[in-house]
């Protein structure tokens, strides 16, 4: 009987851990560690929109841009909104080197998304950029 006891004890101490980490990791680890895309919803609430940025193109023109850039969490959200001052910079240094041409089309706005990805992503500490979203933009 003691050894039947013992044995329904550590199976339940099992079931009970297992089930303890299942919650874990479904709830702090959200949709995205469970192997799902993030809601819309997530997605908003981790992002950061860099407001219009008016500066000079490398050829004489000059561009009108707004970003939104999506983070993989909170905490990453709340570093990009700390480091906006170096975010506009980065961004400015980048389009001062561009000229209009280098934005015609969906090709090149797409390698500027690439480009600021990977140089904000050098300065994150916490978390990670997922991806940069142009969200206006006027050449003139």
């Amino acid at each position: 009987m003691k050894k039947t006891v013992r044995l329904l004890l550590i199976f339940m101490s099992v079931v009970i851990i297992a089930l303890a980490v299942g919650l874990y990791y479904f709830f702090m680890k959200g949709t995205e560690a469970a192997g799902g895309k993030p809601t819309a919803d997530e997605i908003v609430e981790n992002s950061v929109e860099i407001p219009e940025i008016t500066t000079n193109l490398l050829n004489g023109d000059y561009i009108r841009i707004s970003f939104t850039i999506q983070t993989d969490g909170k905490k990453a959200k709340e570093e990009l909104e700390k480091r906006n001052f170096q975010v506009e910079n980065v961004i400015i240094k980048k389009l001062s080197g561009l000229e209009a041409k280098d934005l015609e089309g969906t090709e090149g706005k797409v390698k500027l998304e690439n480009d600021l990805k990977e140089s904000l992503s050098e300065s994150m500490e916490e978390g990670k950029i997922i991806q940069v979203y142009i969200t206006s933009t006027i050449i003139q």
